[in-house]
């Protein structure tokens, strides 16, 4: 089965669709494949999530399009039904950690200590995302885990901006970052599609 990683290729951003309606979702999509974007998270913290992202899987077919904010198995259950390419959680439990396991696309699970990345590894994960990364120890921590643990890689979320993506993106042990500000709320309020494209081209 492909990794995470893997489905990423060269983009190093993961970039994050949070849409109140399935057209708004497809919106924001398209502005990010126009800023060169091949793959999205889209969250499940709406009540259209699961809509939205079957709406931009249907609209741009070569879209990699996956499920963020999984939390539960249930919510895991209504991402694979809705076809996600792949899965990120902002943690795990050992009940969530076994259905990841046996989901059947790729899983980013997310961190925020030694104690979780042991967790991680102890059920096959080696993908990792630190959430929140400001809150976390941010780039000084993933730094610190490449001498502890030289097989498991970061994706960052959570405080990443334009302004500190490159102190992650500097790390070996750091392939990708994760965050909003490329489709903040206020730009996708405005309708403000160039900017979105611009914000991503520029990562």
């Amino acid at each position: 089965m492909n990794t995470f990683r893997s489905l990423m290729a060269d983009q190093v951003l993961l970039p994050i669709i949070q849409a109140d309606t399935p057209e708004q979702g497809v919106n924001i999509a398209r502005a990010m494949q126009a800023g060169g974007i091949h793959l999205v998270e889209v969250v499940l913290r709406t009540d259209a999530s699961i809509e939205a992202l079957k709406a931009i899987k249907q609209a741009f077919p070569e879209m990699v399009v996956g499920a963020g904010t999984v939390i539960c198995e249930q919510s895991l259950a209504k991402a694979i039904d809705a076809g996600a390419d792949f899965i990120v959680t902002p943690g795990m439990d050992s009940v969530l950690a076994k259905a990841l396991q046996n989901c059947g696309v790729p899983v980013l699970p997310g961190v925020a200590n030694v104690a979780d990345i042991l967790t991680a590894r102890r059920h096959g994960f080696h993908e990792l995302k630190l959430f929140p990364a400001s809150l976390s120890g941010g780039a000084k921590f993933i730094s610190a885990m490449s001498g502890l643990f030289k097989d498991t890689v970061f994706c960052p979320t959570g405080g990443v901006s334009q302004a500190n993506k490159d102190d992650y993106l500097g790390l070996a042990n750091c392939f990708a970052v994760g965050g909003t500000w490329v489709a903040s709320q206020q730009l996708v309020d405005n309708q403000d599609w160039q900017a979105i494209s611009k914000a991503c081209a520029e990562v």
